[in-house]
């Protein structure tokens, strides 16, 4: 085994360095950063965060259907233990794209981390370098690409294009990608058109509109440039009228200081300016585009010689069609269940996803992920490797960078715990067999 593991290997592992970590601490009274169980994590998190915060990191599509479905995939299918075998050791090692990977996890792409704490996407990127699992940087971040790369430099990284209404910005992004260390470019297919998030809308809350996770493109040289041409071409007159309150200058507030970086200047300058408005109108008009098709996504190839996953196929069709288009890898996904109202459940379609796929290319999947035992599921059903979503962003919310580090830490744990307990020596072992139906 490679001495550069972050976790230990063999028969301790990392399920019993972290139980010993945390029973020893509480001898004293010490207790987890955050907590191990992952409904009352979502609930500090949900004391944790503002109303607006919490609805939008929490939330789904209309009744939120698909993320019960989610849920419920998982609970369809139970882990089916082998005693009497020798699991003394374990071992979670897996690779992706010709890199070795001391685990099978990797963090999914969240926008707007900023919601969750200060440090948003560089307190996630340290504390997923630190297990090396890859962290995929979100379009939607609330720190440039260059500056998560910066605060974690030896951890693996990949970067998430939602593919706007500009090719000249698309290529831009990518190019910026490829150049900050990123190993490969995920595009997310499902948000051409922004899901009918109910809890946002009855809070009349997008942080997008208050110029919150848009860092990616008040940072990119096209995207300034439209911010200019826009502010320099339209009319004041042409500005919609806003209905003076507190809120209204909070977010007038708000907006210009996340627009000092096209400023360049202070708070004060950055309110008279025209350009963090015009930064914000500016997103809303390219931030995506429903004629995206494969003829279109093709051009992604001329940008960069990257390896391109594509993220939001559902359908073994559409898996099918990615491997005969020459992209490199599959991710099975929902988006956590916040495009859709009544989507199909991720976890029910892997199987099929997987059989078409064949092994030609890694198969990833997300949504609904909650726990170690939930990642050893989807590894037999399937999955190369499984993303983990909301439940780091809680982790972020109660306790910054350790908190993201112990949510990993535990998840990983969990899966230790679950291979070897099943009779499993290797997450390369699991499959159908590892696996019982519940239904």
């Amino acid at each position: 085994m490679s001495t550069d593991a972050p976790y230990p290997s063999g028969s301790r592992g990392i399920s019993r360095e972290a139980q010993s970590s945390i029973f020893r601490a509480g001898i004293s009274g010490a207790r987890p950063r955050v907590p191990v169980d992952p409904a009352r994590l979502a609930k500090a998190a949900r004391r944790a965060l503002s109303t607006e915060a919490y609805a939008y990191l929490a939330g789904g599509a209309g009744s939120e259907r698909t993320q019960a479905a989610n849920r419920r995939a998982f609970e369809r299918w139970q882990v089916w233990p082998r005693p009497l075998r020798d699991v003394s050791s374990r071992d979670l090692w897996t690779t992706l794209l010709g890199r070795r990977l001391p685990s099978p996890l990797i963090l999914a792409p969240l926008g707007v981390m900023e919601l969750a704490h200060p440090e948003a996407d560089l307190a996630v990127a340290r504390a997923a370098a630190s297990a090396g699992v890859p962290a995929v940087l979100s379009g939607q971040a609330s720190f440039p690409m260059e500056e998560s790369a910066a605060a974690a430099p030896g951890g693996p990284r990949m970067f998430q294009l939602y593919w706007s209404a500009s090719d000249e910005l698309n290529e831009s992004l990518v190019r910026r990608a490829e150049a900050c260390g990123c190993s490969a470019i995920v595009v997310t297919l499902d948000t051409h058109l922004l899901g009918w998030r109910t809890r946002d809308l009855d809070l009349g809350y997008l942080p997008f509109t208050r110029g919150l996770g848009i860092a990616q493109y008040t940072s990119d040289p096209v995207f300034q440039r439209l911010v200019d041409e826009r502010a320099r071409d339209s009319a004041p007159a042409e500005a919609p009228p806003v209905r003076l309150t507190p809120r209204t200058v909070a977010a007038g507030i708000t907006i210009a200081r996340k627009g000092r970086r096209l400023t360049g200047g202070g708070l004060r300058e950055s309110l008279r300016s025209p350009l963090p408005r015009a930064a914000v109108e500016t997103f809303l008009d390219v931030f995506s585009t429903p004629a995206l098709t494969w003829e279109r996504l093709a051009r992604i190839r001329s940008w960069t010689s990257l390896p391109v996953i594509l993220k939001g196929i559902v359908h073994p069709d559409d898996a099918e069609r990615t491997v005969a288009e020459g992209y490199d890898g599959v991710w099975v996904s929902n988006h956590g269940g916040r495009q859709i109202d009544r989507s199909v459940p991720t976890l029910d379609v892997l199987p099929e996803v997987a059989a078409r796929v064949e092994g030609r290319v890694p198969v990833i999947v997300d949504s609904g992920v909650r726990s170690g035992a939930d990642v050893a599921v989807a590894l037999a059903l399937g999955a190369d490797l499984v993303a983990l979503g909301r439940p780091y962003a809680y982790g972020l919310a109660v306790a910054g960078e350790p908190g993201v580090a112990e949510v990993i830490r535990n998840v990983l744990a969990e899966l230790d715990i679950t291979l070897g307990l099943s009779g499993h020596t290797a997450v390369s072992e699991l499959g159908p067999a590892s696996l019982r139906r519940a239904d």
